[in-house]
């Protein structure tokens, strides 16, 4: 059996590194919009659109690509989405015009999509069954890594030279990374091809569901108030304009730490570690507005919001684990549900700014985080194969 192999830890750090390109991706155009903006003659609302654009291409890619290939070794899938993403980098970098660089970002999202949906899943079959935990904390590792590491490096690349030359980097970085793919990962045959009508079939299991809406709570609320983490920082906390890029980076320090701890967590208590992620959101983001209102205490508060998020892709790829029918199937969904949420929570979170307030929005974001929590508290938590204390 694959679990009675040798652990193969240098494919989990591959795909880790995998993971950290693509997060880098999808949020580096964040750090780098007023120079692509200047550079492409657009307003920056408009160059916004390089960042939706992939993720609502990943959104569709990560369901509907596994069902594309079907029988496709997943080390080949892999290696191709990575040279996807080479290839959308390297035009990104070139393009002459505006319509280019989207099409370009098209091509980034499909990669986003195809990568994560398989990535999520083969933390088993690397490892041995008691080593998995740690894995999984290493492969979504990258996902703070990218906001510590990836996105400051990257627009910090951009604004010693230009835009151009840091897509050109990660197009770099992301070649060297197929070729890593493909010499470290073992043949990776899908144990069953994912179709439409399994894709559709994860919804009757219950633990699948609760995982699937659980992660849209948590998502849409979270991106509602964090889209607008500096007006929060600076509006509600006073925090300086100039201490805003440094505090972010502290942020996803704390999301590193956090996933780290719920690797081991999630990996004994999987239905505790989910529970606790709606709850201590909602305590955070609601009392944000009343407590937060100095620098000290704002920066406190941030750290807790940026390791109790930054635990959310291990503890929920844990439970899918452990409840889902056929895991690719699942964690296609699970990274649909996840990208889309980006770009709803964002919308909803903006909707509410604009029309009321910074602490309005942070209390109905709250709200989901309670929908969630409520969610899971109604789930018995035998369905992951844990009992309730």
């Amino acid at each position: 059996m694959e679990q009675e192999q040798a652990p193969r830890w240098w494919a989990v750090v591959a795909v880790m590194i995998g993971i950290f390109l693509l997060v880098t991706a999808e949020q580096l155009p964040i750090g780098l919009l007023s120079q692509v903006a200047s550079s492409m003659g657009v307003t920056p609302g408009m160059a916004g659109l390089m960042v939706t654009v992939p993720g609502v291409v990943a959104a569709f890619s990560a369901p509907l690509l596994p069902v594309a290939v079907g029988r496709l070794d997943r080390r080949i899938m892999l290696t191709l989405m990575m040279i996807v993403m080479v290839i959308g980098s390297a035009l990104s970098a070139v393009a002459s015009n505006f319509g280019l660089l989207l099409a370009a970002r098209v091509l980034v999202g499909i990669s986003i999509g195809g990568f994560w949906a398989i990535a999520g899943s083969i933390a088993p079959r690397l490892v041995p069954s008691d080593q998995v935990a740690k894995a999984m904390t290493i492969i979504f590792g990258g996902v703070a890594a990218a906001s510590v590491l990836g996105v400051p490096l990257g627009t910090l690349l951009g604004d010693l030279s230009n835009w151009r030359v840091a897509f050109g980097a990660l197009g770099g970085l992301s070649l060297l990374t197929a070729i890593a793919l493909w010499c470290w990962l073992p043949p990776l045959p899908p144990r069953e091809p994912v179709r439409l009508r399994v894709l559709a079939q994860q919804f009757s299991n219950r633990g699948v569901r609760v995982a699937v809406l659980t992660t849209g709570f948590v998502v849409v609320g979270h991106f509602a108030a964090y889209t607008f983490i500096s007006p929060i920082l600076q509006d509600i906390s006073g925090v300086a304009q100039r201490h805003v890029g440094s505090l972010l980076l502290l942020y996803g320090a704390a999301g590193i730490m956090g996933n780290i701890a719920a690797g081991i967590f999630a990996g004994r208590h999987p239905y505790r570690a989910v529970l606790a992620i709606p709850s201590l959101l909602l305590l955070v983001v609601a009392i944000f507005p009343l407590l937060g209102v100095q620098p000290t205490s704002g920066v406190l508060l941030l750290m807790v919001w940026g390791a109790v998020f930054g635990s959310v892709s291990v503890s929920i790829q844990t439970w899918i684990l452990r409840t889902a029918p056929n895991t690719e199937a699942a964690t296609a969904l699970m990274a649909f549900t996840f990208n889309m949420s980006i770009g709803l929570g964002a919308m909803f979170g903006g909707r509410i700014v604009d029309g009321t307030s910074l602490p309005i929005a942070m209390w109905a974001a709250s709200g989901l985080f309670l929908l969630g929590a409520l969610l899971v508290l109604r789930t018995p938590a035998s369905v992951v194969g844990e009992k309730r204390r």
